[in-house]
């Protein structure tokens, strides 16, 4: 019995050494900040912004045609604003509404990089009105803010872009690399007729880019519980994407005689097993750089756990949402209190990760549910994107000028679980990013698609320094 116990002692005493090294093993991975180059913040920029909110270049479906009096309006805008840019830059216009510019570099040899953003925006739920601030096409601009649909997602992002490379030919600044600026129209749907037809594009002109850097990652404040810092999610892959429609066909009745398989009985029994056997959390790339890169900057017991994911990566990866997600979000079926339907319908989402396809999902769906549950894909669906590279030159470049602008911030890889336009870049791309440095906490996440949409007026100018500083140290 001694021996038994002195042995468990033993094994405790190893497990705790291997806990503590491994946890002072761990250590930062944020790189130096470099003094930044000095520019002059340019005057319009806040009317500028606030200009491009006002037009309404909404994306309401995939069957709706694009608005073409907002649409052109906020080109002619463009080239009014920007007139440096729109003489020096090449424009081309892809499917009628999205503008791919080229900047053409001294040195052919060097790659060019792709710096993405869109011009559409989500409608505005009509009976949320009242709880705006200011009209989210107004463009209102306070002591502190500038309110609209779309200063957060994403024309703040464009119009940096924008003001940057106007401020940079102002300075007579000359690339190196040449630079493309790609802002689709239709992002908010897919990106189907917008960033992919520009990829395509210029997949078929032979260019092959050495990053390509889209929205998607943020600078999140409070986001991480008991973590003051402020982390610069660079995100390096995206989650995929796909909706099923479950069906239930049965021969329906009088509601006075029930049958035992009642058509939406069995569909809200198909829903309800669904969301009780959801797909595991899972260990994948990049998940694992977030373990590392955030780990470090931990308090001591908090970092032990990122240190030991073999021991506790569960409540962590639970935290990070590292699996595919189930979310049912419609229901459909019946017609009459008193009369069972025929059929049922049920839409559920899946954001999929990394590892899993739009097929090993579909085989999980009919695993669970059973077969007599029609199965199919609706709408628009995507598998997870590649994962990019953290040794590359550009994301060493990308980190530099994140620390350089944001010393205070931790740069950290990740995962985004929503889709951005960016998936579309990978075949002509070494590397795909996705990084603005809007800020985000607690309070202001549910704006991103929602009620009271606005941005700082020195997040904005912020990201103005940022895309500055990009363009030249990429030159």
């Amino acid at each position: 019995m001694k021996k038994i116990i002195l042995g468990i002692l033993a094994l405790i005493l190893i497990i705790a050494a291997i806990l503590i090294f491994k946890t002072l093993s761990l250590s930062s991975k944020q790189v130096d900040p470099e003094p930044l180059a000095t520019m002059k913040f340019p005057e319009m920029a806040f009317l500028n912004l606030s200009k491009a909110v006002q037009f309404k270049t909404i994306s309401f479906s995939e069957e709706a045609i694009p608005d073409s009096t907002a649409f052109n309006g906020f080109h002619q805008f463009l080239e009014e604003s920007f007139p440096l840019l729109h003489q020096n830059l090449t424009l081309e216009k892809i499917n009628d509404y999205s503008l791919l510019y080229t900047w053409k570099g001294s040195d052919p040899s060097k790659k060019p990089i792709i710096l993405l953003s869109h011009q559409d925006v989500v409608p505005v739920d009509l009976p949320t009105l009242d709880n705006w601030e200011a009209g989210p096409f107004e463009g209102i601009i306070t002591d502190s803010h500038i309110i609209g649909r779309g200063t957060m997602d994403d024309k703040s992002s464009l119009m940096a872009l924008m003001e940057s490379v106007e401020m940079l030919l102002q300075e007579s600044f000359a690339p190196k690399q040449t630079i493309y600026l790609a802002f689709g129209h239709d992002e908010e749907l897919g990106g189907e007729h917008g960033a992919k037809a520009i990829a395509a594009h210029l997949k078929e002109k032979g260019i092959h880019a050495a990053m390509a850097l889209d929205e998607g990652g943020f600078l999140a404040k409070n986001m991480v519980p008991d973590f003051d810092k402020t982390v610069a999610m660079v995100n390096l892959a995206e989650k995929g994407y796909v909706s099923f429609n479950l069906i239930v066909e049965t021969t329906g009745g009088h509601s006075s005689a029930p049958p035992e398989d009642n058509t939406l009985g069995m569909l809200a029994q198909a829903i309800v097993d669904l969301e009780n056997n959801q797909l595991p959390y899972k260990m994948v790339k990049p998940i694992d750089y977030q373990f590392e890169y955030m780990g470090a900057e931990m308090p001591f017991f908090k970092k032990l756990a990122f240190a030991n994911p073999w021991l506790f990566k569960g409540p962590v990866l639970k935290a990070l949402n590292a699996h595919t997600t189930t979310a049912p979000t419609i229901i459909e079926g019946g017609v009459k209190d008193n009369v069972i339907p025929t059929v049922g319908k049920a839409t559920v989402n899946f954001r999929i990760l990394p590892g899993e396809t739009i097929e090993s999902v579909r085989q999980h769906i009919q695993k669970t549910i059973g077969d007599e549950i029609k199965v199919e894909t609706t709408g628009f669906a995507t598998n997870p994107s590649p994962v990019s590279s953290i040794d590359s030159e550009a994301f060493k470049n990308l980190e530099k000028i994140i620390r350089s602008v944001f010393p205070e911030a931790v740069v950290v890889p990740g995962l985004i679980g929503g889709g951005t336009d960016a998936r579309y870049f990978y075949d002509i791309s070494d590397d795909v990013y996705r990084f603005y440095p809007i800020r985000i906490g607690p309070d202001s996440m549910t704006r991103f698609h929602g009620i009271d949409e606005k941005i700082r007026k020195d997040n904005y100018k912020e990201m103005i320094i940022f895309t500055y500083n990009l363009i030249k140290r990429f030159n």
